[in-house]
């Protein structure tokens, strides 16, 4: 297997709005040898003065490459022409190896305003695809560059909304022409390194998630472009659940802590936040909203979320402790309610938990608690049979999914563990994607002897959801520890996407 193959290089020249602009694309595939890699290309112009471009992971490419891109603009300004033609080469670093793709020595050469150049002998490529439907686009417009001397007689685009269930035929049209009238450009249709564009549009209205594979036919056969088998897909962006443990208060240099907490939230664009142990002043039982942690972490964030919380009980002798919910999307149905035999606020096993409905645009309603139980000898068992029962007391056929979100006190495995197992109704979503052999043999299969296969497993902190949902989880990753942003609780975070069936 090649470790680095370059697929297409774009050169265009564009002439809008009485500014003049040459965009240079290098789209490539990669083997996947390991977590930390690096790519650049090294390009000159006619100036013959050198840059280094670095590219940025694309997409997957099958089961064990990776798609990777890089572009860059440059404008005709006085001070500075355009690159015009150009040469360059490409280097991947990975695990302490360096690959070099330069053709032989030779290096690669891209004419100025060529359009895209094939490398690599395909017949078909997908071009400038992305995988993501913005908000409010209903059309999705594709690209096939063919090689010429492939006489392609038909390109179809064939697609689905419904995961192959049933399919659906875009034709492609190959529209030739020696002047590209939406981008001013003077790249030709076929062009001079003898690649023909193929374009189909897809339609669609509140669709999540749109599957698609390429077909070009000629009089000899068919060839396909269909990711190495996975096929392309379009979908909307995911929904991202954190949950938190705050730890009440109780961290050094804990203003700062927040701040990381809701940095973190900024960078990566998280939907949905569920905190725990969130804190506020006692004051004489009254507590004070201004001193309140999940509020304090509301508050940095770019653009504040709607917000949820209740108190249950005094922590750490000096600040009223409880639950909170945040999201992008506006709460409805919020309530909140003890879940615990003690309603005493006094009493640490005093636990309530909050909620609130969800509608997530182009997945729909969704239940979300938060929740901080009991240890098992302080009243799990009791206190997750009324969170249970609650949780199935608000499903209706709106609601596509119920996430049980927050800390457990349970580690994985345990008795109150198999409780939640034996509900036979919520499963463990972090199993589902990080360990699925695990999860099936505890959720699918009930294997005699699936405790074993969780003896290192130490996590308290959950997302169950419901076995009916339709959504499921696509990803789930430890945050907040020493190997990213840093620790900020006695716990860490988990966050976890979800993606509409």
């Amino acid at each position: 297997m090649n470790k680095i193959k370059l697929l297409y290089v774009e050169n265009v020249i564009t002439r809008k709005a009485k500014q003049v602009q040459q965009q240079l694309t290098f789209f490539l595939s990669l083997e996947n040898i390991g977590y930390d890699k690096q790519v650049d290309i090294f390009w000159a112009g006619e100036d013959n003065a050198w840059h280094e471009l670095t590219a940025h992971y694309h997409s997957m490419l099958g089961n064990v490459q990776e798609y990777w891109s890089a572009s860059v603009i440059i404008s005709l300004i006085e001070q500075q022409s355009l690159p015009g033609n150009i040469t360059f080469n490409i280097r991947y670093k990975v695990a302490n190896n360096e690959y070099f793709l330069d053709n032989d020595r030779h290096n690669y050469h891209s004419e100025a305003d060529s359009g895209i150049q094939l490398l690599g002998n395909q017949a078909i490529q997908n071009v400038a695809f992305s995988n993501q439907l913005l908000s409010g686009q209903h059309t999705i417009t594709l690209t096939a560059a063919v090689n010429q001397s492939f006489a392609a007689k038909k390109v179809i685009i064939h697609w689905t909304t419904n995961d192959w269930k049933t399919t659906k035929e875009t034709v492609c049209e190959c529209q030739c022409a020696y002047w590209n009238k939406a981008q001013h450009s003077n790249a030709r249709n076929p062009n001079q390194y003898g690649t023909q564009l193929w374009t189909g549009k897809i339609h669609h209205t509140e669709l999540f998630k749109i599957k698609y594979a390429i077909s070009c036919e000629n009089s000899q056969g068919i060839v396909w472009d269909n990711n190495k088998g996975n096929n392309y897909s379009f979908q909307r962006e995911q929904l991202k659940v954190l949950i938190l443990n705050l730890h009440c208060y109780q961290e050094e240099n804990q203003d700062a802590k927040l701040t990381t907490i809701a940095n973190t939230i900024n960078e990566l664009d998280i939907d949905i936040i569920c905190l725990q142990e969130v804190a506020e002043d006692w004051n004489d039982g009254q507590g004070d909203w201004q001193s309140n942690s999940a509020r304090i972490i509301n508050e940095r964030l770019t653009e504040p979320l709607h917000i949820h919380h209740d108190w249950s009980h005094l922590g750490f002798d000096k600040y009223r402790e409880g639950v909170a919910l945040l999201s992008r999307y506006p709460l409805s149905h919020q309530d909140s309610g003890y879940v615990s035999d003690s309603h005493d606020s006094y009493d640490i096993n005093s636990r309530k938990v909050v909620t609130a409905r969800v509608y997530v645009p182009y997945i729909g309603f969704i239940n979300v608690f938060s929740a901080h139980l009991s240890w098992l000898e302080g009243g799990f068992q009791e206190q997750f049979q009324r969170l249970r029962l609650w949780a199935s007391s608000t499903n209706s056929h709106e609601i596509k999914a119920t996430l049980l979100c927050g800390d457990f006190n349970i580690t994985a495995g345990s008795n109150g563990y198999k409780q939640v197992v034996a509900s036979k109704e919520y499963e463990d979503q972090y199993l589902a994607v990080n360990k699925q052999g695990v999860f099936d043999k505890i959720f699918k299969v009930n294997d005699a002897h699936w405790q074993d296969l969780l003896a290192d497993d130490y996590r308290i902190d959950y997302i169950f959801m419901n076995k009916n949902s339709q959504i499921r989880a696509t990803s789930a990753r430890v945050i907040f520890t020493d190997q990213d942003v840093g620790r900020v609780s006695d716990h860490c975070g988990y966050l976890m996407t979800f993606e509409s069936l």
